[in-house]
């Protein structure tokens, strides 16, 4: 059971955070190379398939770490794991109260219709990705370190 779930943080861990890295290298510096109508469409079409997915995957992923934290009773794997939740855990917090409803408003503008007061939501949408990039990289992170110290 204990393997299992070693690989199942893993697995979950590790997807979050290639995905989250990947988006940051490639994705984040295209759009931010887009005119504001492109981008907004462009963000609109890459933002289709994230949710539920992306939520199910860190959200579980979380809930497979206390479950591991519970079961594990060497003091440094534990901590470590309870860290990796812990990161998981604001992941999802930066990416429900920051990221999402960016993402919203972003996705009610008329690409066809930027007002000229409109204001770019780029930069902040970045600084809020990257905090959760590397959340996520600290929780890979600390799940690996965790198994390896078991």
């Amino acid at each position: 059971m204990t393997t299992t779930l070693h690989v199942l943080v893993l697995l979950g861990s590790g997807t979050v955070a290639g995905v989250l890295f990947a988006v940051a290298l490639s994705t984040v510096p295209a759009l931010a190379a887009m005119s504001p109508d492109r981008y907004v469409q462009a963000h609109t079409l890459l933002g289709r398939n994230w949710d539920p997915t992306m939520p199910l995957i860190v959200l579980s992923t979380t809930g497979l770490d206390l479950w591991l934290a519970y079961r594990t009773t060497a003091v440094v794997p534990r901590a470590l794991i309870v860290v990796a939740a812990g990161c998981l855990l604001g992941v999802s917090v930066v990416s429900h109260f920051r990221n999402v409803p960016i993402n919203r408003r972003v996705h009610r503008t008329d690409p066809a219709a930027i007002p000229a007061d409109w204001i770019d939501p780029r930069p902040g949408w970045r600084r809020w990705h990257l905090l959760r990039t590397a959340l996520a990289v600290l929780a890979f992170a600390a799940n690996s370190l965790a198994i390896a110290a078991s």
